[in-house]
């Protein structure tokens, strides 16, 4: 722990690393108040009413701009200042926060209101990636894993935070339709914060330092999913990381959903375990706290273990995990659960972002960013979407626990498979 602690002072030594930070923990503050005031909307709205399919959709608002926007902001961001585009991108995503607020507030149907949504988060991903791929920028080559988890963790945090926000403001602005508009139009601070950070680098600085895309934007926009995609099957330590990625996302999907019904239709509080929407943000709470628990321990599980065996590990505990704290459906152990899938999925994305900064070039390093926002929700939304489908209104389903548990293996075999078809490569 010595090294990271040398490694941590040398990077918030570094005014460039502090002020990305800065602008990240904004973001993400933002986002974390957005989302939980669309799903307190959604799901905790008395003027609304919610069903597994109306829950399933909420998720795929908040998730698909993940895809969409991915091939766009991988090509662009590895074509035009970073800068200037997180500076335009804040700025747009306070434009889209409003119009949200406003089809909240109106209490138009969830179709207006998942549309309006959907363009804030396409926003909030592009701003995500692009901090991603600048980070190599104020980070040394050495310092990559444990920058990765220092930042990935305290932005978890923030966004926890904001999620904690959202909900407290609920209670004193309502939860109805115009309570949840003015919790929503909160989320602006943030972004207009994170702005601020981004507009104080200088020009060029967060890269990229090299251009390989075509003149034409378009065609470059066009191209930004594919070259992504190759990028990484052309690096087996990414290729591999995807899917053990894959998998943690559509059992953390399917588990989330569950979660949501448990605690809204058929759990009640005890003592200090909520249910409802109390429930569900002692889950969050949970979930963030293995997030930051992952944060601090995977530097050095990856030292003493190495990437393959922190990952590999990773999803056998979140199997295990999953079966013996989901399968008894009460309020503490569905914490307990919320707590290792984080802790565990966190593992991964934390080895998969390391070895994309790590081991891709920086002119390919956008694009293939992107394609790990894609794969990383595209898959959740595959395992809230199925699971909407087959599980009863009251989330009971010991069958769908296991069928998530088992999901978790299948990726692990996947992933040891495609590390063995390559034993030099970098792991």
């Amino acid at each position: 722990m010595v090294a990271d602690g040398h490694a941590v002072r040398r990077m918030l030594g570094d005014p460039g690393f502090r002020r990305l930070l800065f602008c990240r923990l904004a973001s993400q503050w933002a986002d974390g108040l957005f989302q939980a005031g669309l799903a307190g909307a959604v799901l905790f709205n008395p003027e609304r009413q919610a069903d597994p399919l109306a829950i399933a959709g909420g998720f795929a608002v908040i998730l698909i701009p993940y895809s969409v926007v991915g091939p766009f902001a991988g090509a662009l961001l590895d074509r035009w200042d970073r800068r200037r585009l997180l500076i335009v991108a804040n700025f747009v995503r306070v434009a889209l926060v409003l119009l949200t607020a406003v089809a909240d507030g109106f209490g138009l149907s969830n179709g207006p209101l998942y549309a309006a949504a959907l363009l804030v988060m396409g926003a909030s991903r592009f701003i995500g990636a692009g901090l991603s791929a600048a980070l190599p920028h104020v980070v040394e080559s050495r310092d990559l894993v444990t920058g990765n988890s220092m930042v990935a963790t305290l932005a978890s945090a923030a966004a926890a935070i904001g999620g904690a926000t959202a909900f407290g403001l609920r209670d004193v602005l309502g939860s109805g339709n115009v309570g949840s508009a003015q919790v929503t139009s909160v989320a602006i601070v943030g972004a207009l914060v994170s702005a601020l950070f981004a507009a104080q680098f200088a020009a060029g600085v967060l890269g990229p330092d090299e251009v390989d895309e075509p003149h034409a934007a378009f065609v470059a926009v066009a191209k930004g999913m594919v070259d992504g995609g190759r990028a990484a099957l052309r690096v087996p330590s990414v290729a591999a990381g995807f899917i053990a990625l894959t998998a943690h996302r559509i059992a953390y999907g399917a588990s989330l959903l569950v979660i949501v019904l448990l605690m809204k239709y058929t759990l009640h509080s005890d003592g200090v375990f909520r249910a409802g929407a109390g429930g569900l943000t002692e889950a969050v709470a949970a979930g963030a706290a293995g997030l930051v628990l992952s944060g601090v321990v995977t530097p050095g599980l990856v030292r003493r273990l190495g990437r393959p065996l922190a990952v590999s590990g990773a999803l056998v505990v979140a199997a295990v995990g999953l079966v013996a704290l989901g399968l008894p459906m009460t309020v503490p152990t569905l914490l307990g659960a919320a707590f290792v899938v984080s802790f565990c999925g966190q593992t991964v994305k934390l080895n998969v972002d390391a070895a994309i900064q790590r081991d891709v070039p920086d002119q390919s390093r956008g694009r293939v960013f992107s394609v790990s926002d894609t794969v990383f929700n595209v898959a959740m939304v595959l395992g809230v979407t199925v699971v909407a489908t087959i599980v009863p209104m009251n989330g009971q389903s010991p069958s769908v626990v296991l069928g998530t548990a088992a999901v978790y293996l299948i990726g692990l075999v996947g992933y040891v498979l495609v590390l063995r078809a390559h034993p030099n490569s970098p792991r």
